[in-house]
């Protein structure tokens, strides 16, 4: 009997030397990045371990990670199956996307606090993508850092040498006065997003300085169709990249101002959720 109390006691005591202390803190870290969503509670919550937690109620994947247990949705999509039963929902302009980690323990009996870690990350669908300059005599790229939440960081205006968009065109570049009246290439592209995110152009216009609302505008593209016969789509709405090409110009009598700015709106479309316009090789006639 008492070699039986030894074995006993010896189990309870090995039992004991793996299980965690229990920690009472109540926070949860959240990384909302343009296709990944990063959750991160303290190690041990409530006595749990690692094992014991599951993303979205599905998936028991968490790791140590410096203090923490670390979850993570590696892409906003449905179709992935890493997605662990995340929620998502459009209320414009914001997409919203939810999920929680849970404790779920398989004995009969459950001797620690159940644990429901709840939280989400929101991201604005409409962007203002601008500053690609051209000097009348043509263009520079600037892309402002996005916070985390936030597609923009994802997106940039970018000038191409031909009709193909294969191939990049250094900016800074000058536009000669006899080259007044030739084709420019230009397109805004979103790398790092999920491929249900398609990237459409809801309007783009110039102007003859860095301010987008500047009274002095030359209309492009308007609810994403080109506004003369000199503008052609090529894609919109269908891709990861939304691309379009126009005559070369300038604004007249304005001495002081010899650059032209490039300023596009653009409306992030979740495949999934909407109806994404997709405009291909239209023009005006």
């Amino acid at each position: 009997m008492a070699g039986k109390a030894l074995v006993l006691l010896a189990v309870f005591a090995e039992a004991s030397a793996r299980s965690c202390t229990p920690n009472k803190a109540d926070v949860i870290l959240v990384f909302c990045y343009p296709k990944t969503i990063i959750t991160k509670i303290p190690e041990c919550p409530y006595g749990w371990e690692v094992h014991q937690l599951a993303l979205g109620g599905l998936c028991y994947n968490g790791v140590h990670e410096g203090g923490y247990y670390q979850f993570v949705i590696p892409d906003l999509s449905p179709k992935n199956k890493s997605y662990c039963g995340t929620q998502s929902e459009y209320k414009p302009p914001i997409y919203h996307f939810y999920s929680h980690i849970v404790s779920n323990d398989s004995t009969v009996i459950v001797k620690n606090q159940p644990v429901n870690y709840s939280f989400s990350c929101t991201y604005h669908s409409t962007y203002l993508v601008n500053q690609a300059a051209f000097d009348q005599r043509v263009a520079t790229v600037h892309v402002k850092n996005g916070s985390m939440g936030t597609f923009e960081s994802q997106l940039s205006l970018n000038f191409y040498t031909n009709a193909k968009f294969s191939t990049k065109k250094e900016a800074p570049f000058v536009l000669e006065t006899s080259e007044i009246g030739s084709d420019l290439f230009a397109g805004v592209e979103a790398k790092g997003l999920s491929t249900r995110f398609k990237v459409v152009l809801n309007s783009c216009w110039a102007t003859p300085s860095a301010d987008f609302m500047y009274p002095l505008q030359w209309q492009l593209i308007n609810k994403g169709c080109p506004t003369d016969e000199t503008v052609l789509v090529h894609e919109n709405g269908k891709d990861h990249r939304a691309t379009f090409q126009f005559n070369a110009f300038r604004f007249q009598n304005i001495p002081k101002l010899s650059k032209v700015w490039l300023h596009c709106e653009t409306f992030i479309c979740d495949s999934e959720k909407l109806s994404c316009p997709v405009v291909s090789l239209l023009s005006v006639k």
